[in-house]
């Protein structure tokens, strides 16, 4: 998506957080190949840490209450060649037993939507999913957070028929929810969502499929 990354290792996505997380790793046991991954910060790490990744785009402060109980999800990533569906439901299925296993019952999170749309830089596609996603699964004024670094909504076109990027859809599929309005992550060139989800909340179809009840 055009991230400027800065660290030693050119071309890798490291910072301060990574040595703090749980990694969930898929591999294809045909080739060994790491296929997919993900990266989960515990309340436990978090204090350790100082805080969560989202903290550094996002006021938390009306989440305060569900931090003892909440993880962070992050860095999701899936091989290109492996994106039919398969791989992240396994890591679902592997974070879903996760959090039961730790007595934890809330996730919270960034999803990405790119500035680049039909070959245009700009913020026009994150403004039109927004208008929708706000519209039909906007958590309630308690939960809501507020963007350190806002996307400029008001100045952007937001009409397009646009369609949520398919990590943020298979969130909101599980029913999770959306905090806020977007912030531009100029490091990344996204604009980025802050997305929760509680495990009470799960679809009972998902709820068996993850959980076995």
């Amino acid at each position: 998506m055009g991230a400027r990354l800065a660290g030693d290792l050119p071309g890798h996505d490291i910072d301060l957080f990574d040595d703090f997380c749980e990694h969930l790793i898929v591999l294809d046991t045909a080739t060994g190949a790491v296929v997919g991954t993900y990266r989960v910060l515990t309340p436990a790490q978090s204090r350790r840490v100082g805080g969560l990744y989202t903290e550094t785009e996002f006021d938390l402060t009306r989440l305060r209450a569900l931090r003892s109980r909440m993880v962070e999800l992050g860095r999701s990533c899936v091989h290109r060649d492996y994106r039919q569906g398969s791989v992240i439901l396994a890591l679902w299925g592997a974070l879903a037993e996760f959090m039961a296993r730790n007595d934890l019952d809330t996730m919270i999170g960034c999803a990405s939507i790119p500035m680049v749309h039909e070959g245009v830089v700009s913020g026009d596609l994150a403004a039109s999913i927004w208008r929708r996603v706000q519209r039909d699964h906007l958590a309630p004024i308690e939960y809501q957070v507020h963007p350190r670094l806002p996307l400029p909504i008001e100045r952007l076109d937001d009409s397009l028929e646009a369609e949520p990027p398919a990590l943020i859809k298979g969130y909101l599929r599980l029913g999770a929810q959306v905090l806020g309005a977007p912030a531009w992550d100029p490091d990344f060139n996204t604009a980025d969502l802050p997305m929760l989800m509680r495990i009470a909340d799960l679809p009972a179809r998902y709820r068996k499929h993850f959980l076995g009840r």
